[in-house]
C-alpha cells in the first residue's frame, strides 16, 4: 500500500500521470456513408462483441445493452464470478468459446468479423497470444471499433502487470487515504468498486463518441482505458469526501421493475441516467454464462 504522494513518485504513478485519460487512435476512413437511427432506441442493432470480466467491461456494456445493442459476451470454458453475474448479464446473451480449439477459434473469428465494436479486458498481449492481435482484428474487420481496459496503464515498467480495482486503489494511494479518512488500522478502498464503475462508464462514453464518428465520417476509432488512469483522475477528490463513504441503501434507490432472472426475482438500482424520449433498459434478465449459442 503506498500513499498519494509515493505513487505520485512512483515511477508507475509518473508514467499513468502522462497518459491521457482515453487514449484514441483512428484506422482510415472507410465510408462517408450515415446510418440512420433509432430515436427510441440510439443502439438498436448495433453489435457488441463483450470479452470482459470482474467488473469495468461489463459495466461498460450492461449500459450499452440498456441503449438497444445487441450485446454478445463470451467467457471460457469454466470461467466463472460467483455473486456478479446477476448484476453484470443484464441486457446481455452469453456464450461460450474455448479460443485455443480451433472450431471454437473460427466461430469467433466470424462473431469478429461481423461485430460493430469489441470491448475486451484482457491483460496487455493476452489477445496476441491467442492469435487475436490488434493487426489481426483489424484484417478481420477494419471498421471494427476496439474499445480496452488493463489495470496499470500502457506505459511504464508496470504496463503488462495483471490488477484489479482493489489492488490498484492499495497501489495509488486511494486504500491509504480511505484509511486515513475513516480513521481505520487497515486499507479502505473506496466503495462500490469505484474505479470499476468508473472505468466502465468512460469506456461507454468512448464507444458512443466512436459509433458517432464512424457514423459521420467512416472513420473506426479505438480507445484504451485503464483503472490507474481512473484513479488519477478521482484522487484530487479523495480530500472533499467525509466519513462515511457510502449514504445507505433506501427504497428510493431501487428500480421498480422486477426482473426475472435465471436466479429468480429481483430488483435492481435505478439506472444511472435518464435521456428525455429515449426508452432504457432491455427484455434480456441476466442470465448465467455460457447459457447462449455463440451466434448474434
Amino acid at each position: 500500500m503506498r500513499s498519494l504522494e509515493e505513487w505520485a513518485h512512483h515511477p508507475q504513478g509518473q508514467a499513468i500521470a502522462a497518459e491521457a485519460l482515453i487514449d484514441w487512435s483512428e484506422a482510415p476512413i472507410l465510408s462517408t456513408g450515415r446510418v440512420a437511427l433509432n430515436p427510441d432506441r440510439p443502439l438498436d442493432g448495433v453489435r457488441v462483441l463483450d470479452l470482459t470480466r470482474v467488473l469495468a467491461g461489463p459495466v461498460a456494456t450492461r449500459f450499452l445493452a440498456a441503449f438497444g445493442a445487441n450485446v454478445l459476451r463470451i467467457d471460457p470454458p469454466n470461467w466463472d464470478e460467483p455473486g456478479v453475474i446477476p448484476e453484470v448479464t443484464f441486457g446481455k446473451r452469453c456464450a461460450g468459446l474455448d479460443l485455443r480449439d480451433a472450431d471454437d477459434r473460427s466461430r469467433f473469428a466470424e462473431l469478429l468479423r461481423t461485430a460493430d465494436i469489441l470491448v475486451h479486458g484482457y491483460r496487455p498481449g493476452a489477445l496476441e497470444e491467442l492469435g487475436f492481435g490488434k493487426t489481426e482484428r483489424w484484417q478481420l474487420n477494419p471498421g471494427l471499433i476496439d474499445v480496452c481496459l488493463d489495470a496499470y496503464g500502457w506505459t511504464g515498467p508496470w504496463a503488462r502487470r495483471r490488477g484489479f480495482d482493489s489492488l490498484v486503489q492499495m497501489s495509488t494511494g486511494i486504500a491509504d487515504a480511505g484509511m486515513r479518512m475513516e480513521g481505520l488500522e487497515k486499507p479502505c478502498p473506496l466503495p462500490v468498486q469505484a474505479l470499476d464503475q468508473a472505468t466502465g462508464y468512460l469506456m461507454a462514453a468512448a464507444v458512443a463518441r466512436a459509433l458517432l464518428i464512424r457514423r459521420v465520417t467512416g472513420a473506426a476509432l479505438s480507445a484504451q482505458l485503464s483503472l490507474a488512469r481512473t484513479a488519477h483522475l478521482l484522487a484530487p477528490t479523495l480530500s472533499s469526501l467525509r466519513a462515511p463513504m457510502q449514504a445507505p441503501e433506501t427504497s428510493g434507490d431501487l428500480a421498480p421493475e422486477i426482473e426475472l432472472t435465471d436466479w429468480g426475482a429481483a430488483r435492481r438500482s435505478k439506472f444511472p441516467v435518464s435521456i428525455s424520449g429515449v426508452v432504457l433498459g432491455s427484455p434480456l434478465p441476466a442470465c448465467k454464462l455460457r447459457s447462449s449459442p455463440p451466434s448474434w
